[in-house]
């Protein structure tokens, strides 16, 4: 039972396919399948099964990648015990975030983090549903992600989590429009209204549903965009209301529109940092996250 072996066959757990392991590791598929026979051999239960045309983890498979996150961590401390690596607070960092957040931060991040000896940050927008963010942990050092305050926990037992911010969503109305003058609205409210939000499986859609639960009502959805400013915009122009976050929103804030918080309804998201334990042992990471989380300060007070 080799360490790079359990690394493999706990990316096909974050994965879920041989090829994508392939392509996150830099080796072929035929590379990864050799290596999880050679380690299939070694035990006596079986460590994955097919699904379709996936290859994915069995329940013992699943306790054996655990179990090798933990020697990967274990190795992480060796080096960081004998070599400058984990120390330097230089050096490169992948950070990848969802839209919003990105329009955000990583302006205000490449700011802070300019001049010499800082982290060089490699950003990328991964604007994916909320139980695909822990996968996004095998190919980036950070992850940004947020999910709503009633959904499913991050998974702790793979992933570290930081918390970074604990934001509501707010209902965008054109500035006209008569419910701009509550300082607040209801389900009852906006039931009626034309809508643009998210595709399914992302935090407005979801709050939406909520509102048509609490409402009774079935509720009249034109627009389905994940994009914040194009969804400010189409409220702009009037004729459908839509939901905003209520401090990463800046950069996309138009003159037209107003934020009214939605009474009666959790419409907070939750927006935390995932990592892999091993990464946050690099004080180039640390330097990341202490950056980031004080710039979500900085947002929460200009709010």
């Amino acid at each position: 039972m080799e360490i790079h072996q359990l690394e493999i066959l706990r990316e096909l757990g974050a994965l879920g396919s041989v090829k994508a392991v392939a392509e996150t590791l830099m080796v072929t598929p035929s590379a990864v399948s050799q290596q999880l026979a050679l380690l299939q051999r070694t035990v006596d239960v079986p460590l994955t099964r097919k699904e379709g045309r996936n290859l994915v983890l069995t329940d013992a498979g699943q306790v054996l990648a655990d179990a090798g996150a933990a020697v990967v961590s274990a190795m992480a401390d060796a080096r960081s015990a004998i070599g400058s690596y984990h120390g330097a607070a230089g050096g490169r960092v992948t950070l990848s975030g969802f839209h919003s957040a990105g329009q955000a931060v990583f302006a205000k991040l490449a700011r802070v983090l300019d001049g010499p000896g800082q982290p060089r940050v490699e950003f990328t927008d991964e604007d994916v549903a909320q139980h695909d963010f822990p996968a996004l942990t095998a190919r980036y050092d950070l992850v940004l992600a947020h999910r709503m305050d009633h959904s499913p926990r991050w998974p702790a037992e793979r992933v570290t989590v930081i918390p970074l911010l604990h934001e509501p969503l707010d209902v965008a109305l054109p500035a006209g429009h008569p419910l701009a003058a509550r300082p607040a609205v209801t389900a009852d409210d906006v039931a009626g209204e034309a809508w643009v939000t998210s595709h399914a499986g992302y935090s407005p859609a979801d709050v939406l549903s909520a509102v048509a639960a609490v409402s009774s009502r079935e509720l009249n959805i034109v627009h389905r965009i994940n994009d914040y400013s194009t969804v400010a915009a189409l409220v702009a122009a009037g004729g459908v209301a839509g939901l905003l976050p209520r401090y990463t929103a800046g950069p996309v804030m138009h003159p037209d529109i107003v934020l009214r918080p939605l009474e009666g309804i959790s419409t907070r998201r939750r927006i935390d940092l995932l990592a892999r334990p091993e990464n946050l042992k690099r004080q180039a990471v640390i330097t990341v996250c202490e950056a980031l989380q004080d710039i979500m300060a900085g947002l929460v007070k200009q709010g």
